[in-house]
């Protein structure tokens, strides 16, 4: 069995119907050997040299080859780490393009290019039958007639799920799906996501990952999934393993289903670092098919890695080649798997240039002139922990961006009563001081409260110091600054006043961020009330700590919840589509008025006063809509607002969530750490002076 040349293009292993193509990227090997396996990858029964090596990729075709096939490669060259080379022939290493995995990395030091305690000597051990391999996928797929669902941006709100975290516990979902794909795609399921109103679930890693060393020697795992080792390829452990299914297919059967719903479908991914971490990680991958060209090496020690991630090493999307792979890897999820957009981790890293930084970057160039990925939701953690990493506000127009400043104005403002009024209306309005440039426009800033990383909504109210000893690191993970507080009692409590203040800070909590301008975002759990018991960084936690425990929802809060997204689905006021400015509307009454408690006009000294907590905000409306008036009292006490002049109608008071509509009067109590939101018909009320 020989291989012939075939072609050095598309990367990855390719069945044409009569044999494989296969390609890798690899400038600096001196040579390449594909390797192929039994079914089960544990016995190498073939070993071929790539016959051909053309623009830096090692090719051949495998006549007769068909899908199924498993293999894997060995890469030879300098083993050199101070250079930056890490060649080792006796490491058999996956397919960056693999569209399936067969295998797990158990931690096993046979994985090391390097002998433990002699990192300049290779490592003579093969690993071949431990080794992650690949699987020649050809799998068509009937879509029928799905189609994105392509939700407008200010009618948008995510929903950030973890696909077992959702599913595991789940009563409707059967016991053989739960915590897979399959699981996310029941009608129990989906039923709840289409009650809730979120228009958009944005699903945690799924790329096939490999957990860390560490983790795996305290039986933990990588339950988030940053650390991806396959950009092409579902990770297996979601598939429910069902007959006649495979995971590509169960992933797809799930986007289908939830397409079907009018749901979209983003994906977190993580394109800054892989699972190999650091010099003294596994060589799973790129580091042994060509380190210096996969990573940001350090400058003055090509032995070590940047690690402007904060997980051993970042990928080098500076490199044409590194480029092209994450950009076919993105393709490949929006055409053959039909997701509908993603949020890239620590997106900084991704477009750091020799100068740090760049906006003009050729990832973020090379994204926007794209006909496949202009169209999709793009979103950015706009931070890295590298030199100038906090980039808040300075990714391109179309891009949205989570907005941690409007995340600790909010905490603090509820919970702690620390920022001026003017910081808080900054945030309530969008942020644009922050994303007003360039064209963007108010979506660009995603709000959020929580998320998975910290802690959750229930949390937030229960708890004011982290509790993370699980994690095996004596609570030292985990951030410090929470802006968390547990109204008088530390964690579970049967206090009935403490229980009820907790759920009401909660209700304002959700009031105040699905009112607040510009794209929501919630954590799949807050609305029904979920704790992991002050754990704040559970990344590691696949159990009962993160699983979503349905038995006991809090299903009063899943409603108030729904309720509110009901209400900014209704009312245009509530999601402005443009920049306030203070223009007058045809009613004559401007986009936005800012009023005290006594129904003025706030001035410069209000503004600033860090003595009061409470703040009325009239939004106005195009002639055929309703206007809205936000009453917020962050206060201890109950404060007495003057409503301006009209016929208002109370719709929300988060002190009473079975509040039925009623009119009001001229003046409304807001009990204290409350929201009230009330409308008013077109016509109905009368003029208030605009104050930025």
């Amino acid at each position: 069995m020989t291989l012939s040349a075939g072609a050095n293009y598309p990367l990855g292993a390719h069945w044409d119907g009569r044999g494989i193509n296969f390609a890798l990227v690899a400038p600096h090997a001196h040579a390449v050997d594909l390797c192929l396996f039994d079914a089960d990858g544990k016995q190498e029964l073939v070993r071929l040299a790539m016959p051909a090596c053309q623009d830096g990729v090692w090719h051949g075709y495998l006549d007769a080859g068909a899908p199924g096939l498993v293999y894997g490669y060995r890469v030879s060259g300098p083993y050199a780490p101070q250079i930056g080379q890490r060649f080792n022939p006796n490491k058999v290493l996956l397919d960056p393009y693999a569209r399936q995995v067969l295998g797990a990395y158990r931690g096993q030091p046979g994985f090391l290019d390097q002998l433990p305690g002699e990192p300049a000597q290779r490592n003579p051990f093969d690993n071949a039958a431990i080794a992650l391999k690949a699987q020649v996928v050809h799998e068509p797929y009937d879509w029928g007639i799905d189609a994105p669902p392509r939700v407008a941006l200010a009618e948008t709100i995510l929903y950030e799920v973890h696909v077992k975290g959702f599913t595991q516990l789940h009563p409707g979902v059967p016991a053989p799906l739960r915590g897979s794909y399959a699981g996310l795609a029941q009608p129990a399921v989906l039923d709840y996501l289409q009650q809730l109103g979120v228009t958009t679930l944005s699903l945690l890693p799924v790329h096939q990952r490999a957990d860390e060393m560490r983790l795996q020697h305290m039986d933990l795992s990588n339950y988030w999934g940053y650390s991806s080792i396959g950009f092409f390829a579902p990770e297996k452990r979601y598939w429910s393993g069902q007959a006649g299914s495979s995971v590509t297919s169960e992933f797809r059967d799930m986007l289908k289903a939830v397409h079907q719903r009018g749901i979209e479908v983003v994906l977190d991914v993580v394109y800054n670092h892989t699972a190999e971490t650091d010099e003294f990680g596994p060589t799973l991958s790129f580091r042994g098919i060509d380190n210096a060209l996969y990573y940001h090496l350090q400058a003055d020690n090509p032995a070590l890695y940047e690690n402007w991630t904060g997980c051993g090493n970042c990928l080098n999307l500076a490199e044409p080649r590194v480029l092209q792979l994450v950009m076919d890897s993105l393709r490949y999820w929006v055409e053959e798997m039909h997701v509908d957009g993603f949020r890239f981790d620590l997106a900084p890293e991704l477009a750091r240039t020799a100068q740090g930084f760049s906006s003009t970057a050729t990832f973020l160039a090379a994204l926007r002139q794209d006909p496949v990925l202009a169209h999709v939701k793009l979103i950015a953690e706009p931070w890295d922990i590298g030199p100038g990493g906090y980039q808040l506000g300075n990714f391109p127009a179309g891009w949205l961006e989570w907005n941690d400043q409007y995340r600790d104005t909010m905490r603090s403002f509820w919970l702690k009563q620390e920022p001026s009024l003017g910081e808080f209306a900054r945030r309530f309005a969008a942020s644009s001081d922050v994303f007003q440039h360039h064209g963007r426009r108010p979506s660009a800033s995603i709000n959020f409260l929580t998320a998975h990383d910290g802690f959750t909504l229930r949390d937030l109210v229960s708890y004011n110091h982290k509790h993370n000893h699980a994690n095996g690191e004596d609570n030292r993970d985990g951030h410090q600054h929470n802006l968390s507080w547990n109204c008088g009692v530390e964690g579970a409590t049967d206090n009935a006043q403490v229980l009820e203040l907790r759920a009401s800070l909660q209700r304002a909590l959700l009031a105040t961020l699905l009112f607040s301008q510009g794209t929501p975002m919630l954590l799949a759990g807050d609305d029904i009330g979920h704790s992991q018991h002050g754990n704040n960084n559970a990344y590691c936690q696949d159990n009962p700590l993160c699983w979503l425990d349905w038995q006991h929802a809090d299903h009063a809060l899943a409603a108030f919840t729904a309720r509110l997204i009901a209400l900014r689905r209704r009312y245009p006021a509530l999601r402005h589509a443009h920049w306030y400015s203070g223009a007058t509307q045809s009613d004559g009454a401007p986009d936005i008025a800012w009023l005290t408690h006594e129904g003025a006009a706030l001035n410069e000294s209000a503004w600033n006063n860090k003595h009061r907590y409470c703040i009325a905000i009239r939004l106005g409306a195009d002639a055929q809509d309703d206007s809205c008036l936000l009453l917020m009292n962050a206060e201890a006490q109950a404060v007495d607002f003057v409503l301006p002049a009209g016929v208002w109608r109370m719709l929300i008071n988060t002190a009473d969530p079975a509040l039925q509509e009623r009119e009001a009067g001229a003046r409304s109590t807001v009990p204290a750490r409350s929201v009230v939101l009330l409308v008013a018909a077109p016509g109905t009320f009368a003029s208030v002076r605009f104050q930025p």
